[in-house]
């Protein structure tokens, strides 16, 4: 349904410093602040969110994925001094010792800072939580989704464990798997695709065929399921290239739905259908064999059935 035509879908109260409004039809809780306050920009809408000033039948919720039902009522409040963010609050926590955190990033979290927004990412989350604890605490990046990716992200809690990552990635990492939901049924049920990718002054990454004109990127796919308009895929990365499994897709010629910028002409979920689902490495220290997994999204799995 076209946003822009839908229909009301809440009940407005006076408030200058509280607004409250009342669910008439299931939608997460973003997407609902998005319709309902259609003329503040999405960061502005995300700052009610990171700032605590949401909450639900009376409860301050913060996840952006929380999922409203019919006669809930959602309540921004201004009245008070914002409280801080935790990370709990937004991201579900995997698994965590001295070593590591692994979250299962929500779709539309940025997982570090750019230039317009500095708060509502990954790391500045999880920077707040060590903190908690200890003042001192630190995080350290060493990999990152995009922003529309959800699932396994993972970051170190010492700089030990940072640069054995970094340094040796391609030899300790033993398995990056995705979900991704794709337009139409491949002729080719399993596959792998090389290329070397480039990118233009205003970001977009393509692929060349001549060997070594860019970086070499290889990607592996397997179809797990397909309906009449879409196929999930099994993606396994062999190289961790930028914008790399939305580019080789679009090689394909089944983009990601949702990816209109590699050419996807639908978004029946309202997000980029790409889901980082396991990972599987070596621990620098211990050198055991560690793995994470994150659940293939339901709305992955409810759109096959309805496509």
């Amino acid at each position: 349904m076209n946003q822009n035509k839908r229909k009301p879908i809440s009940n407005k109260a006076k408030s200058t410093k509280s607004t409250e409004y009342v669910v008439s039809e299931p939608m997460g809780l973003l997407e609902f602040l998005r319709v309902s306050l259609p003329n503040q920009a999405r960061n502005k809408v995300k700052a009610h969110l990171t700032h605590r000033e949401v909450s639900v039948d009376g409860v301050v919720t913060t996840k952006y994925d929380y999922l409203l039902k019919k006669g809930q009522v959602v309540k921004i409040d201004r009245s008070g001094k914002p409280q801080q963010a935790s990370a709990s609050d937004f991201l579900e926590i995997i698994y965590e010792d001295n070593d590591f955190i692994v979250i299962n990033k929500p779709a539309g979290l940025l997982s570090i800072a750019t230039d317009t927004e500095k708060v509502a990412t990954a790391y500045h989350l999880l920077t707040e939580y060590v903190k908690q604890k200890d003042a001192e605490n630190r995080i350290f990046v060493v990999h990152r989704l995009d922003r529309d990716t959800s699932g396994v992200l993972m970051v170190a809690k010492n700089e030990e464990i940072k640069y054995a990552l970094q340094d040796h990635w391609d030899e300790l990492v033993i398995f990056r798997g995705y979900i991704a939901l794709v337009e139409g049924q491949l002729e080719e049920k399993e596959g792998q695709i090389t290329s070397w990718l480039k990118e233009t002054k205003t970001h977009f990454v393509y692929s060349s065929d001549k060997n070594g004109d860019g970086q070499k990127a290889v990607t592996n796919y397997k179809v797990l399921q397909e309906s009449a308009n879409l196929s999930m895929l099994e993606v396994k990365l062999e190289t961790g290239r930028k914008n790399q499994i939305r580019v080789h897709m679009q090689d394909l010629g089944h983009p990601i739905i949702g990816d209109k910028k590699y050419g996807s002409h639908v978004n029946p979920i309202r997000r980029l259908g790409l889901h980082a689902h396991k990972l599987e490495f070596i621990h620098p220290i211990t050198k055991q064999k560690v793995s994470f997994l994150a659940p293939i999204p339901r709305k992955f799995k409810a759109i096959l059935k309805q496509s």
